[in-house]
Order: C-alpha cells, then sequence, then structure tokens
C-alpha cells in the first residue's frame, strides 16, 4: 500500500473513532435518549452536535439509540417551534457560502436564529470530504444566536446527507427557526433537497454561461425563489440582465403545484445588498403556503416519504443479512459491471433468491 494511502486511510480511521468516542461520551453524559434531547432542548451545544453525530453514523451499533434520541426529540413540545427549513442550491462558484454567511447574519439582525446544515461533496475515490464551511463561514459561526454544521454528502442523492433531515429535527429541537440546507449543487438531482425543506430557493449568477449555467429546467421548474449572486460593482449591469432571462425562461415553465409566482431577485453575498428583500420574500412565501395548507401539506408528505425510504433501506439492509445474501449481491454486482448480466436481469435473481430463503 502506497504511504499516502495508509495516512489517508489512518485518518479515516481515526476520524471514525473519534466520532464513536464522542457518541459514547454524550450517552455516557446523559442516561437517557430523553435527557439527552431535553439537553438539546435546553441549548447544550456540545449535545446537539454528538447527536447530529450519532444520526449520521452508518454503525448498525449506533441505530437503535439514535432512533431512541429521534423519537424523544418529537415527543417533547420544543420540537414544534415554528420553523422554515430553506433549501439552497447552486452551481459550484456561485458563492453559496458567501451568500449564506451573510444570510444568516441578516436573519439573525432580524430577531431569528439559525441553523446552518452545509453539505460537502465527498470523493467518489476515497470517499474524503472538506468538510469547510466553518472555515468558510468564519464571522456566523461565532453568532450565538447559529449553528453551523458541516457534514458529507456521501452518496446520498443530490448531494444532500441522509440524516440530513434527522439532523433539522435536532436543530428545530434546539430552538433554531431557520434552517438553511446548503447543496453540493454540481448538476444532480436537487429532488432530495426540494423533498425535505418548505422553501427552495435556487442561486445564479451572470457571465456563465449563454444556457442559464447549465441549470436542468428540472431545477428551475423545482425552485420557490431564484436569487441572482454576486451583484455588485461592476456585474450589476450583468446581473440584470441574467434577471430579465431568467424571468422569461421562467415565463415559459409550468405554474407551480403551489401557486404563488417565482420571484427572481438580485442579491449581493458579498456585500450584503439585497438581502432584507430576499429574507421578505421568503416571509411572504411562507405566509401564502401557509395560509393555502401547502406548508402542512408539504411536511406531511415529508414524513411519508422519509417512512418509505427508512422501510427501503431496511428491507435492503434485512435482506442483505441472510446467509449467502452478502456473497450473492456481491457476484450480481460483478457481473452487471463487467456487463456479463443485465441489471434487470441481477436484480429479480437478486430478489427471488432473498423470497425464496424465508
Amino acid at each position: 500500500m502506497a504511504p499516502t494511502s495508509a495516512k489517508s486511510n489512518d485518518a479515516k480511521a481515526a476520524a471514525r473513532a473519534a466520532a464513536q468516542a464522542r457518541i459514547r461520551a454524550a450517552s455516557a453524559r446523559h442516561r437517557s435518549p430523553e435527557d439527552w434531547a431535553r439537553a438539546i432542548a435546553a441549548g447544550d451545544r456540545d449535545a446537539l452536535s454528538q447527536g447530529i453525530t450519532l444520526v449520521e453514523s452508518r454503525s448498525a451499533q449506533d441505530r437503535p439509540l439514535a432512533e431512541a434520541l429521534l423519537a424523544a426529540a418529537l415527543a417533547l413540545p420544543q420540537s414544534t417551534v415554528a420553523s422554515a427549513r430553506i433549501g439552497i442550491t447552486g452551481i459550484p462558484g456561485v458563492g453559496k457560502s458567501t451568500f449564506i454567511e451573510r444570510l444568516g447574519q441578516t436573519l439573525i439582525a432580524a430577531g431569528h436564529r439559525v441553523a446552518v446544515l452545509a453539505v460537502d461533496p465527498t470523493s467518489q475515490r476515497s470517499h474524503g470530504s472538506l468538510l469547510g464551511d466553518k472555515t468558510r463561514m468564519e464571522h456566523l459561526v461565532r453568532e450565538p444566536d447559529a449553528f453551523v454544521r458541516p457534514s458529507p454528502a456521501s452518496d446520498a442523492l443530490g448531494g444532500v446527507n441522509r440524516a440530513t433531515s434527522e439532523a433539522m429535527v435536532l436543530c428545530e429541537l434546539a430552538g433554531f427557526d431557520r434552517i438553511l440546507v446548503e447543496t453540493v449543487g454540481v448538476g444532480q438531482s436537487e429532488t432530495a433537497v426540494r423533498q425535505m425543506t418548505d422553501i427552495f430557493m435556487l442561486l445564479l449568477i451572470s457571465g456563465a454561461g449563454d444556457d442559464l449555467q447549465g441549470i436542468k429546467r428540472g431545477i428551475m421548474e423545482m425552485a420557490d425563489l431564484v436569487v441572482i449572486n454576486k451583484a455588485d460593482g461592476p456585474l450589476v449591469h450583468a446581473a440584470e440582465q441574467t434577471a430579465k432571462e431568467c424571468t422569461g425562461a421562467l415565463h415559459l415553465m409550468p405554474p407551480h403545484p403551489h401557486g404563488e409566482p417565482v420571484e427572481v431577485l438580485l442579491a449581493s453575498g458579498l456585500e450584503g445588498h439585497g438581502l432584507d428583500a430576499v429574507i421578505a420574500q421568503l416571509a411572504r412565501l411562507q405566509a401564502a403556503f401557509e395560509a393555502s395548507g401547502w406548508w402542512a401539506a408539504q411536511r406531511t408528505d415529508q414524513l411519508q416519504q422519509r417512512f418509505d425510504a427508512l422501510v427501503r433501506d431496511r428491507v435492503l439492509e434485512v435482506a442483505l443479512g441472510r446467509d449467502g445474501a452478502q456473497s450473492l449481491w456481491q457476484r450480481l454486482q460483478t457481473e452487471v459491471l463487467h456487463r456479463q448480466i443485465s441489471p434487470y436481469a441481477a436484480a429479480r435473481i437478486f430478489v427471488n433468491n432473498v423470497d425464496s430463503s424465508k
């Protein structure tokens, strides 16, 4: 094994050990999931951080405690804080981190408590993640009413960590009423973040291409609000032109199911221009969604979708736990990769094998 690879593996093992140590320490200090949940609700930031580490854990031995903690969190009255979950996406270079930091500071100045769940890209080769948002948001992390949590995207759809929805539950329990979820924004489907948030914001910039920077039509159709970022200095005129083009493109798309028009606003995360208008539009959308019932309907759909996803995950886990299932799974994967069998036939063989081994 190459020295660099060995060091990388050692670092990963150390990180995993540290995470497990934090979970064990939290478990030891809080004698029950109920006590742990109450500590989070009382504003214990260590308890919140350790709780998110727990729900992000892929270890099967951590799952019972994680589920008990989430159940305890949902049972507490504090978990019903009137929060808004806001998904924010955009291509790399659009200035998401700078925009989110300044937006968070502006929200705090307006009396809100802000949690940022910033999902960093994970390498498909090394499975490593930059996890640099606390560095990029160095001013926001100093705010007493802010909580910034970087998490690896792992293999979750749309660059959203698989435990992001659970992390939001814990942040809401801690009293954060504005949850900002930053996605990777690398052209993947953003359906995942749309399905777990109340309002979906798309950031664009001027001068990144004539086809609206390659943004997929589907992402445009999901956006509740579009913000042209970096509208400052000599870029203001170009940003105004991009806003006009974007508005024209939105008029050609079918109306949103919630019936509200999608506004296109100009802002500067660097200088702070236009953020009050963005916050005002977020408030208008929330009021309109609540009045029409769309807000409550989305939350209900999110619970159903989470239930469905958890069932699928558990069913696959149980199936892989049967005698010989792991070896069959790996063999079929290899055959699919080498085009020795179609993925459809491989899936049928695996499912039939599991079904016949009852």
